[in-house]
Order: structure tokens, then C-alpha cells, then sequence
């Protein structure tokens, strides 16, 4: 009963709570107004990056790609709500686990948290699917002036299996924020086949140009 009651004030609340947006009108799909979320710029189709189709909620377009570079970069976790949202509209197969985009301890420092991790708890909690971590990222240096092969054998060396992993699972779905080359979630995958998966699947909140 008490948790019937939370969850009716928390409805009520956000009709009467403002867009994170716009902030003009009311809240209607996860913290968004209606005008603003039928606005946001929609993906209909996944993308291909590295030979895998990528589940997209978006393309990295305005009003999206500010968002995304707010929550990420400028601890804006008013739009948490909203970009979890994007995930939990689509259709996924069925996984056992979810697998959040590491980051490396200098860049967790750098920002306070894992963005990737951030929405992958909440599409969890949607699915009702365990979060699961197994891969650590090692330190991200600038690739300015690689070329395109140095990149992607660059990324792959960034990856690693935790040694301390006491369960496993073979079909997971990679949670990531932006997919462009798709390089890093390709070379996540790769370590995730070490592992012992045999189903991986990926989305992303948005697909910028290749």
C-alpha cells in the first residue's frame, strides 16, 4: 500500500512538474513534455558499425546531442530520467545481463561517474536485469592524428577481463551513449567473446554520423 501511495505521488508530481527542457510545460514521458519528446530526433532503424547492428534511440541531432553532452560532461542529472526513457521505449531480444560502457579510472575521476553506467541502471530496472561489469577499461589517450587502423587496434588494446569475476553470463546487451565508428563497442565485444558470451547485442541513445 505504502508503495501504491509513492508511486501515485510521483505520477501527480510530475504532471505538475515542468519539462527538464523547455521548462513550459508539464512533464508527460519521463521527465520530458510531449512537445519535446515527439521532437526529439527519432531512430527507426538500427545502424551498422563494425559489421553489428546497433540498436539507436536517436540520431545524435539537436535538442539531443546537447543533452547528452550536458549530463556527460557538465553533471546536468536532471536529464537522466529522459535519456534512460529513450532506452526503455525500445525492444530488446532476450539477454541475461546488461553490460555498461567502462570507463577508465581517469575518466571516472574526471567526471564523478560512468554516464553509460548511470542509464544502464535504469534500463536494468526496466528489464529487470542484472548489471554486469566484467570488463575494465584501461587509461584513453587522445587519438588525434591516428589513422583509422591505429584507432581501432588502439581501443582494443584499452580493454581488459576483470580477474575477479565469480559469475558469467552468454547473451548481454552493451549499453552505450553515443555510437559513431562503433569501435569501442566492437572492442568491447571482442573482450566480452573471451569471456565465454556467445549473444551480444548493443544500443546506444544515439548514432552520430560514421
Amino acid at each position: 500500500m505504502r508503495q501504491l501511495i509513492h508511486q501515485l505521488t510521483q505520477k501527480g508530481l510530475q504532471y505538475i512538474s515542468p519539462c527538464v527542457l523547455c521548462g513550459i510545460d508539464a512533464q508527460r514521458n519521463y521527465s520530458l513534455c510531449k512537445d519535446c519528446w515527439n521532437n526529439l530526433p527519432w531512430m527507426k532503424e538500427p545502424v551498422l558499425r563494425q559489421e553489428m547492428q546497433i540498436l539507436s534511440a536517436c540520431r545524435y541531432d539537436y535538442p539531443l546531442d546537447r543533452i547528452i553532452q550536458q549530463f556527460k560532461y557538465q553533471q546536468q542529472l536532471q536529464y537522466q530520467t529522459a535519456l534512460t526513457g529513450l532506452l526503455c521505449r525500445l525492444k530488446y531480444p532476450k539477454v541475461q545481463a546488461i553490460v555498461p560502457m567502462p570507463i577508465s579510472l581517469e575518466k571516472l575521476a574526471e567526471r564523478g561517474y560512468n554516464q553509460s553506467l548511470q542509464i544502464a541502471k535504469g534500463l536494468a530496472a526496466h528489464l529487470q536485469l542484472p548489471i554486469w561489469q566484467p570488463v575494465q577499461r584501461l587509461k584513453q589517450y587522445s587519438q588525434k592524428g591516428l589513422s583509422r587502423l591505429e584507432r581501432l587496434q588502439d581501443i582494443d588494446q584499452q580493454f581488459v577481463p576483470r580477474d575477479d569475476l565469480k559469475i558469467r553470463y552468454r547473451k548481454v546487451l552493451i549499453v552505450d551513449d553515443v555510437v559513431t565508428t562503433g569501435s569501442s563497442i566492437h572492442a568491447l565485444k571482442q573482450c566480452l567473446e573471451q569471456l565465454g558470451c556467445r549473444q551480444i547485442y548493443a544500443v546506444c541513445l544515439a548514432a552520430a554520423q560514421n
